[in-house]
């Protein structure tokens, strides 16, 4: 994060490294872009980046060594700056396996140092279902050190969807249990259909919420409504995840059955004019500074405030006030 501030902010990074004595800086692996035969592919693998000539034309990638369960897609026109990562592990209902979970990584690694990238909405191309959890057919196979060691690397996956810079946004239009619905945890906000389940299962199966549930739900709902949730392994619609504040929008599914990814989309249109350097330092201070006492968080705002004031985005922010316009951003 902090090297990703200094390119956006040029020398005005003496004032955030100031604020590394009190933070600690989010680890982010970089992952370079290679080109092969015209098609742009993540570093040390084959598999394309997705392009699209329109918004929502149909997503095509090409052969790989291995099957596309994790892919992305970057919208264009006035959705410039929005990027779709879609999960797409139909015979395993986006099961958390060693594939999902290294392409889903890999693509994370790759949006994290995308500076135009302004949003990031989290959806499923599995009909009814936003994300099962654990694979339990790989699971099974493992000894409890691979299983320790898998889990671990679960938890830092969804560690590294909540250090992404940009706004994110989890569409649930179906089942989201146990690692589906910590994924889901793992983004600012979430939309989701009426119909869908989500829950933090994992007691009824001997266990308890490993990749960050027993950490962000509480932080989220309250202690004692976590607490009910997990202790129980109970399961909530859409409507009931709103009114807890699981959720931030809860809609009636449509006959397409993607009503939560359409809300998702339309709240990040919401956000997708707003000064992107001022969005990122707002998440910025909102995450850390909820981790500490207020004291600690104001220095941490202050730092946060420091670096949107020499930007350009700033200058053009005031100019539109009193020019009566709407301001256009450069992310500058």
């Amino acid at each position: 994060m902090t090297a990703l501030l200094c390119r956006q902010a040029g020398p005005r990074c003496s004032s955030w490294r100031c604020l590394g004595a009190v933070l600690r800086g989010t680890h982010t692996r970089a992952s370079l872009l290679h080109y092969r035969d015209g098609a742009r592919t993540l570093a040390g693998g084959s598999r394309p980046l997705t392009g699209h000539s329109r918004a929502h034309s149909r997503w095509q990638h090409t052969e790989a060594a291995e099957p596309v369960e994790v892919d992305l897609k970057r919208l264009e026109g006035g959705d410039d700056g929005i990027v779709e990562v879609l999960m797409c592990r139909h015979k395993a209902r986006n099961a958390l396996g060693h594939v999902f979970v290294s392409q889903m990584r890999e693509l994370v690694s790759t949006l994290s140092n995308d500076s135009a990238v302004r949003v990031v909405v989290f959806r499923s191309l599995v009909s009814g279902v936003f994300c099962a959890g654990a694979d339990l057919k790989e699971r099974a196979l493992m000894n409890n050190t691979e299983s320790d060691l898998f889990v671990h690397s679960l938890r830092s996956l969804m560690t590294q969807i909540a250090s992404l810079p940009m706004p994110t946004i989890a569409a649930m239009d179906g089942v989201a249990l146990g690692g589906g619905l910590e994924l889901a945890l793992a983004c600012d906000l979430r939309t989701a259909a009426h119909s869908a389940q989500m829950g933090l299962i994992e007691t009824t199966r001997g266990l308890l919420p490993g990749a960050g549930g027993s950490q962000r739900l509480p932080r989220m709902v309250g202690i004692t409504l976590a607490k009910e949730l997990i202790f129980t392994g109970k399961r909530v619609g859409g409507q009931t995840a709103l009114e807890m504040g699981l959720v931030n929008r809860a809609v009636e599914q449509n006959q397409t059955g993607d009503a939560a990814y359409r809300e998702a989309l339309n709240l990040a249109r919401e956000i997708l004019p707003q000064a992107p350097i001022a969005v990122r330092m707002a998440k910025e201070a909102m995450n850390r500074g909820v981790e500490v006492d207020i004291s600690s968080a104001m220095a941490i705002e202050r730092m946060c405030y420091a670096q949107v004031i020499p930007t350009r985005d700033r200058q053009e922010g005031m100019a539109a006030f009193l020019e009566k316009r709407p301001p256009r951003y450069s992310g500058e």
